[in-house]
């Protein structure tokens, strides 16, 4: 069944092809540009990237219907689930983790240094969070911080992951085990940059990028302590 294609869908759909020239020349052509150049155009890059609102694209195309106006009216994979199912929810989620990842691969192609990934993976997460193709409002982060985490500190991503399938299968909260996978990433990339085996700019990375997404639960946190949370099965109504 073809459904009608919204505007800004068409928007988004329109600028896949001009980020993605974007990033291959960016990839191809800027190693040998100065470091004033290469930072003022992969900043910008990574902002566009993080703003492709995957989870909004995705319900549009498969559903029709504006994820925004179900649920907690994020585009995450969280809200996703709710509202349409697993199997779309994996698409989203490993969408949003890949701009995490392209955005670092991006930066140590034509800058290589650990400072750049971590403007960069902190740029790209902030376009997810606050895309400027849907007013400035998405997701909150997880899926793409993680992205970036993995190629900066894996081991820390792998606990920060097994923390939040534990937490999130014995409480039924997606949100809590986000929180406290997210907490648990964090303080184990200090713990590994205190012991010297990661670049400090890692730990900022993971400070900064924890407070973000803590940040965005804060709705989360207080309807987790009014014991009002939704729990996972619990479908996405709308708004």
């Amino acid at each position: 069944m073809n459904r009608p294609v919204n505007r800004t869908v068409k928007i988004c759909l329109m600028a896949l092809p001009l980020l993605a020239i974007g990033l291959t020349l960016a990839f191809t052509i800027l190693d040998e540009a100065p470091s004033v150049w290469r930072f003022a155009i992969a900043l910008p890059l990574a902002y566009l990237l993080g703003s492709i609102p995957w989870g909004y694209i995705v319900l549009h195309l498969r559903r029709g219907v504006d994820i925004r106006e179900y649920g907690s009216g994020r585009i995450g994979m969280s809200n996703v689930l709710r509202t349409a199912g697993g199997r779309i929810a994996v698409v989203v989620l490993l969408l949003d983790l890949g701009k995490g990842m392209l955005a670092v691969m991006l930066a140590r192609e034509i800058m290589g240094t650990a400072v750049a990934d971590v403007v960069v993976g902190l740029m790209v997460l902030i376009g997810h969070n606050w895309p400027v193709f849907l007013g400035f409002r998405g997701g909150r982060g997880i899926a793409t911080g993680m992205g970036s985490l993995v190629l900066m500190v894996p081991f820390a991503a792998i606990v920060g992951a097994v923390v939040f399938i534990s937490i999130t299968l014995f409480s039924r909260y997606l949100s809590l085990g986000s929180i406290i996978g997210v907490v648990i990433a964090c303080l184990s990339v200090v713990a590994l940059t205190l012991r010297g085996m990661y670049s400090t700019p890692y730990m900022y990375y993971a400070l900064i990028a924890a407070a973000i997404i803590i940040w965005q639960h804060r709705d989360n946190i207080q309807r987790i302590m009014q014991g009002t949370e939704r729990r996972i099965g619990n479908p996405a109504t709308r708004i």
